[in-house]
């Protein structure tokens, strides 16, 4: 009964409202029809009028229908007070941010290959580099070449020494596909960028961004192929192992977070221009978060560098131990380079300490961020946005002790890089839903949300 008495209300006010229009049209100046027949206006009046006449019991009302109407309102009447990144209205806006969340996935899916070209050794199977690439071997004759040019490089001579043919293709698939994905994703950037530039979508801030971005991933084949080349040189000594240099491997893994960063937030801020706020309450709320949040993710962030540093010194084949580092909790040699600050970069039992330390303190971070904003009045989708951060700084943890333990291998140790960029996107996440809204839309907020019962 009462879905025929709603189904009749709205056919009845929806033909009531057309025929207030069309009256109102034929009474409309010629350039304001425009206005008048905005689809969103149109469609908000319709419905919202056919929900209003809708009968209720006494005392109720339709709270979340009048906070949509209010939300639509901000968002026609509001929008040329507030910076778009992209121009063409919402379509545009939804296509550009797709393609912007496209590209940052394209990203981590390259640091997690590239963690796992890094824990199989392949990294150095390939001892040359051009830019634009080239064709993998497709003879017999060309992987012997190529197998060639490895057996005189350090890791063959030192690690590798008697491999076989089948066991180096293995390797160098790997690196050659972590280095064609890199590619790849140059492709994908230029294109749509192009494309989106040509209909105009793409606004002069927005394409200073991007070209930044796009400048910052073209030098990462650079940087890559200069971290590789330090792994191809011989080892001071003859009981070093060769591998990378730290500086360049972190160099190398901090600029491809920094790339995803970029694109991650500069997608959020296409496809959401302004915070949820819905009132004055939950904004203040939001900027109490955000005063915890920011230096956070800095910690945040610092973990996963040192983590690069871990990986450069291979130290997480050390001490496979937790929580004390062997026997002690702190071990004897941790200062023992000179001049000191070369410890925190190069010596394994100091990097390794330092991440432990970096890790628990970004934990136990989060989880102070946890507790201290529980009574707090923020937006619903904030606070489960810190819930969930925790739990993934929990996971995050867990991934570490568990691979420390297992002596670092391959799923382990890439689930663990990978759980690093994920939980550097919770905080990204979380600092780009609590920034300051704009001026026009915390003049038309009220100071508190109302709670009403259906």
């Amino acid at each position: 009964m009462l879905g025929r008495r709603l189904l009749t209300s709205i056919l009845r006010r929806t033909k009531d409202s057309y025929h207030n229009h069309h009256s109102l049209l034929r009474s409309t100046k010629p350039h304001e029809s425009f206005k008048l027949l905005s689809p969103p206006i149109i469609a908000r009046h319709y419905f919202i009028n056919a929900y209003r006449s809708l009968p209720l019991p006494k005392g109720q009302n339709v709270p979340c229908f009048r906070s949509f109407s209010r939300t639509a309102s901000i968002g026609v009447e509001q929008k040329e007070g507030l910076k778009m990144l992209v121009n063409g209205g919402a379509k545009a806006q939804k296509a550009v941010g797709s393609w912007l969340f496209l590209s940052a996935a394209w990203v981590y899916s390259l640091v997690v290959l590239g963690g796992i070209t890094r824990l199989t050794r392949s990294g150095l199977s390939m001892t040359d580099w051009k830019f634009t690439g080239t064709l993998p071997p497709m003879s017999d004759e060309e992987w012997h070449q190529e197998f060639e040019k490895y057996k005189q490089s350090p890791e063959y001579k030192r690690v590798n020494k008697g491999m076989k043919l089948e066991d180096f293709k293995f390797i160098y698939w790997m690196e050659y596909a972590h280095r064609m994905w890199g590619r790849a994703l140059g492709v994908l950037f230029v294109l749509p960028y192009s494309y989106f530039l040509r209909k105009g979508y793409i606004t002069v801030k927005l394409g200073v961004r991007l070209c930044g971005l796009f400048a910052l991933g073209a030098g990462q084949g650079f940087i890559g192929w200069w971290m590789v080349k330090s792994g191809l040189e011989e080892p001071p000594s003859e009981y070093v192992q060769p591998r990378v240099s730290p500086y360049r491997l972190a160099a190398h893994l901090t600029s491809a977070f920094a790339i995803y960063c970029g694109l991650f937030w500069t997608a959020l801020s296409v496809v959401m221009p302004e915070p949820p706020a819905e009132s004055l309450a939950w904004v203040r709320g939001a900027a109490k978060v955000k005063r915890l949040a920011l230096p956070i993710s800095l910690l945040v962030g610092l973990t996963a560098i040192s983590g690069a540093f871990v990986a450069g010194n291979d130290a997480g084949h050390a001490f496979n131990t937790f929580p004390k580092m062997g026997d002690t909790w702190i071990p004897d040699d941790i200062f023992e380079m000179t001049p000191l600050i070369r410890n925190f970069f190069e010596n394994t039992s100091t990097v390794q300490l330092d991440h432990r330390i970096l890790a628990t303190a970004s934990l136990v971070s989060i989880g102070i961020l946890w507790l201290s904003t529980r009574k707090l009045d923020i937006h619903p989708a904030v606070r489960a946005l810190i819930g969930g951060t925790l739990g993934m700084a929990s996971l995050q943890v867990t991934l570490g002790v568990s691979t420390l333990l297992s002596y670092v291998p391959v799923s382990l140790g890439s689930a663990h890089q990978a759980g690093a960029l994920t939980l550097l996107s919770f905080m990204l996440l979380l600092n780009h839903t609590t920034r300051k809204p704009s001026l026009s839309l915390l003049k038309s907020l009220p100071a508190v949300v109302k709670s009403h019962n259906l």
